[in-house]
């Protein structure tokens, strides 16, 4: 981060506000200079020499001014003076503390010239950034956040937040209504667009599949000149795609997937105790890569990657030297080997990071791939996925398939919902089904034994992130 990422009088020239600092009378505000390294909307994560934004969400930030100043804060964004900040404390007011950040966010892009890239889809948004992230690493000063930044807030956040020195700056755009990426891309200005996949999450409030695939296509609507679209090829809605990407003027569709006509394809992959191997071919040229987060699923995040890479000028393998040495996040494929207090050692496959049809049937599939030592089975750890609508309940019976395919030995399920997939599984893979995750943790650490590969997984609202921890605080 940069020492001076906002001085005093860039901040208020970006967004029109007011500089004050309250003096010793407390009836007197006067000007007064400063900078600040960083923007934060949190206090608890602030680090001395940000600036706050006082951001009226959940909770009205206006209560943490004086905390945001005791942490070190150099300057806070207010949409109104607290009457008990701190003596000297500078403040920057405006109308809306939100359309500031916003404000900070637009002055932020045009005072950079690198390149921005958006990634949005039903699954697979944030391990994309990470490996967008670590893939541009190789070849300049890439920017881009550090969680799951990608709403109404976030993605401005992110953008506030971009060195004016970046050359790559990579960001994260999600939705769970149509109209909600529109703006947000109209704020990043891309110059390339990244489109995982499209899948049934956000259903309920969308309806359709074609819906969806529309409200992510948003996204080509912010898309600067001479842009170019990463679409997958493979995905039954490709073609509605290409032809919004067309209707917006996008100037070129680069394609991954599997199929023959895809520009990054996937030839071949194989997993590894270390990740796994990829055979591509890039523009028709032969390719080979290594990822260390495992799974088929991120070797096509990867090469939707190396698309997006190539769009801008860098070759695939500098992108690749990039993603080798990336493993897989908590709670979206990280591993962990737990010592049990009873004995014998158990992997965790740590999916717990939300669910919908589309990733539970590659995580279900990514246990299937992994080989368990010994006598140790494959055990699927499942939460209800949310959001799906009246059809939720056929969905999550459906995903029956995945688990005779993967191989499944064990399965234990927390919600209502899951009671579908339950009840259309076979007799001997049963291992228990009940109300939330809470209660599903004892029984499964009960059953756990050496060699067993425990994969977790459902929407964050079930709360088998729980399962995970519990797990782990069973270690010897």
């Amino acid at each position: 981060m940069s020492a001076n990422l906002w001085t005093a009088f860039e901040a208020a020239a970006a967004t029109g506000g007011a500089l004050c600092a309250r003096g010793g009378d407390p009836d007197r505000w006067i000007a007064e200079e400063w900078s600040a390294a960083g923007v934060s909307i949190d206090t608890r994560s602030l680090s001395p020499g940000e600036m706050f934004v006082a951001l009226t969400d959940a909770r009205d930030g206006h209560d943490f001014v004086v905390n945001a100043f005791e942490r070190g804060a150099a300057a806070a964004l207010v949409a109104r003076a607290p009457k008990n900040a701190p003596e000297g404390a500078p403040l920057l007011v405006v109308g809306d503390t939100l359309e500031g950040l916003k404000d900070l966010a637009r002055a932020a892009r045009q005072r950079n010239f690198g390149k921005r890239i958006a990634v949005t889809g039903s699954v697979g948004k944030t391990s994309t950034k990470e490996m967008l992230r670590a893939a541009f690493a190789a070849a300049g000063r890439v920017h881009a956040s550090d969680k799951s930044f990608n709403n109404h807030w976030g993605v401005p956040l992110t953008l506030a937040r971009m060195p004016t020195g970046a050359d790559y700056s990579v960001f994260e755009i999600g939705m769970n209504h149509a109209g909600e990426i529109t703006p947000l891309t109209r704020l990043v200005r891309p110059h390339v667009a990244v489109i995982t996949t499209i899948g049934e999450a956000h259903i309920e409030n969308l309806g359709t599949r074609e819906n969806i695939a529309r409200a992510k296509a948003e996204i080509f609507l912010g898309l600067e000149k001479g842009a170019t679209a990463v679409l997958p090829i493979d995905n039954d809605y490709f073609k509605l795609l290409a032809e919004l990407a067309e209707a917006a003027m996008v100037a070129r569709v680069v394609t991954f997937g599997e199929a023959k006509g895809a520009d990054i394809r996937l030839d071949h992959y194989t997993m590894r105790d270390d990740g796994g191997a990829v055979s591509a071919s890039v523009f028709g040229e032969p390719f080979e890569f290594s990822l260390a987060a495992p799974g088929k699923h991120q070797a096509m995040n990867a090469l939707a990657v190396l698309g997006a890479a190539r769009a801008l000028g860098v070759s695939a393998a500098k992108a690749a030297s990039g993603l080798k040495g990336l493993s897989a996040a908590q709670g979206r494929g990280a591993q962990t080997r737990v010592t049990l207090k009873s004995g014998g050692e158990i992997v965790i496959l740590d999916e717990s990071y939300n669910a919908n049809p589309t990733s539970m049937a590659a995580a279900i599939a990514l246990l299937g791939q992994l080989q368990p030592k010994g006598q140790g089975r494959r055990i699927a750890v499942l939460g209800d996925m949310l959001e799906l609508g009246e059809r939720a309940p056929a969905l999550h019976a459906g995903l029956s398939e995945a688990l005779v395919a993967a191989g499944i030995d064990r399965l234990y399920v927390a919600g209502a919902l899951m009671r579908n997939l339950w009840d259309k599984t076979p007799e001997g893979v049963r291992g228990a089904a009940v109300e939330n995750a809470k209660a599903l943790a004892p029984l499964v650490l009960a059953d756990a034994r050496a060699g067993d590969i425990v994969m977790v997984k459902g929407s964050n609202a079930s709360k088998v992130s729980e399962i995970v921890t519990a797990l782990k605080g069973a270690a010897a």
